[in-house]
């Protein structure tokens, strides 16, 4: 009896130590995990503080207020008043003549030349416009905010280092002399930067702006919803509800699979090879675009959609031919509709994946500098990853916070349609 007891107490020994060991093992792994996933957070809450740091400040633009005579010499030197004549019309030197009566102790050629510089191009069309609106201001001595340079902004927003040398610095102390006193005087501020809102590109940094982008995005994406979804819900319902269990089916299921992780950059080869080089469409549209995303986000909606299908219960399907339905009445009226928020949620994950795509958009040309916003999907245009990638390749340091402030909005966007995907499947869900 003693030696059973004692063989009992070993063997309960060595299943204590045994159960000691695993639960160790789990609570390592246990912390192993948390800790993978604490460090994923610190370098995901490392990335957008670095976007957000860079890209904030874009949201604003600085604007220098002039003194502008609207001298009819250089505007209607005649007296004419037609439109087509004032629009060619010499408004940059009416700026020009406002920035020499505020600092008339620059006389030097190279000097006016450089002070010049501190109010940008677009001012000239912002007096055009003015001008253009209203012809009674001819003659008339205004107040009027316009757009300052690049690197004026970036200094008033704090990008530039003072404390470097002039030699390394794109503002040089004249002209860090010329913004003081036009700040003593009040002349110098802060507004919201509704260009980056309602302008195409430009070789500006502070003309440049996402509206040509975002229309392009638009209609890229609205083409490749419009084939992509009906297209693969169909497939989906033909491979899941109608196709023969065969050898055929198993090898397009498999290259189904298999085309959700090709590389995006094949999908643009191909659009290039097919759309334009063999079908002769346009480089550069929306329209093929859209041809090529649909492509590439076509096998995710068919996945997507063939686990909503096999989400929705058999005895659905046997209540509805139970009481008289055709198979296909089945499918419409009964299935589909049941699967149809998982087939949305699918969707809408596959649209976000296309929205952030560059790789198949640079094959067919859509890297163009195109200033102009696009009004159809068969206007040349550049889409919003495609501008950021031309923003972040440009020298200019103000470039750098239109790169990130457009990041921002890519993510937002991306964020959104997440989220939407997140509402829809907890709103239409059933639990069966």
């Amino acid at each position: 009896m003693n030696n059973q007891q004692q063989q009992h107490k070993k063997t309960m020994d060595r299943v204590q130590k045994g159960l000691d060991r695993r639960y160790r093992q789990e609570r390592h792994f246990k912390w192993l995990g948390l800790g993978a996933i604490m460090l994923g957070l610190v370098f995901v809450s490392f990335l957008f503080i670095t976007i957000i740091s860079n890209g904030y400040t874009a949201f604003q633009q600085t604007y220098v207020k002039l003194d502008v005579f609207y001298d009819p010499e250089m505007i209607a030197p005649i007296g004419e008043t037609d439109p087509e004549l004032l629009s060619r019309a010499n408004y940059g030197g009416l700026i020009k003549a406002s920035m020499r009566q505020m600092f008339p102790d620059v006389t030097n050629r190279r000097e006016k030349k450089v002070l010049y510089g501190l109010i940008s191009s677009g001012a000239t069309y912002e007096i055009r416009d003015a001008v253009m609106n209203n012809p009674e201001l001819i003659g008339t001595k205004q107040e009027v905010w316009v757009v300052a340079d690049d690197d004026f902004d970036m200094l008033i927003k704090g990008h530039i280092d003072l404390r470097l040398p002039e030699s390394d610095r794109r503002i040089k102390d004249n002209q860090l002399a010329w913004i003081h006193d036009l700040q003593e005087q009040d002349r110098v501020e802060k507004r919201f930067n509704t260009t980056f809102f309602t302008a195409g590109d430009s070789r500006e940094p502070e003309l440049s702006g996402i509206k040509g982008a975002a229309y392009g995005s638009f209609f890229t994406l609205l083409i490749c919803l419009t084939l992509a979804f009906p297209v693969g819900v169909a497939a989906a319902v033909y491979l899941e509800e109608f196709a023969p269990k065969n050898r055929w089916t198993d090898i397009i299921e498999v290259n189904i699979n298999n085309l959700a992780a090709v590389p995006s950059i094949v999908f643009g080869l191909l659009g290039l090879a097919v759309f334009i080089n063999f079908f002769g469409l346009p480089r550069s549209v929306p329209l093929v675009g859209g041809l090529v995303l649909a492509l590439m986000t076509l096998p995710t909606i068919i996945i997507a959609s063939r686990a909503a299908l096999k989400s929705v219960p058999p005895s659905i399907r046997e209540a509805a031919l139970g009481v008289g339905a055709s198979p296909m009445q089945t499918i419409t009226h009964h299935v589909v509709p049941l699967a149809l928020p998982g087939m949305l949620t699918g969707t809408i994950i596959g649209m976000a994946q296309a929205l952030g795509e560059t790789a198949p958009l640079l094959m067919i040309g859509m890297v163009a500098f195109i200033v102009d916003v696009p009004g159809s999907v068969m206007d040349p245009s550049a889409v919003l990853p495609v501008q950021i990638y031309l923003w972040a390749d440009s020298p200019e340091r103000a470039f750098v916070e239109r790169t990130s402030a457009a990041i921002m909005i890519l993510l937002a966007f991306l964020i959104s349609m997440n989220l939407l995907a997140v509402w829809l499947r907890k709103k239409f869900e059933r639990r069966w």
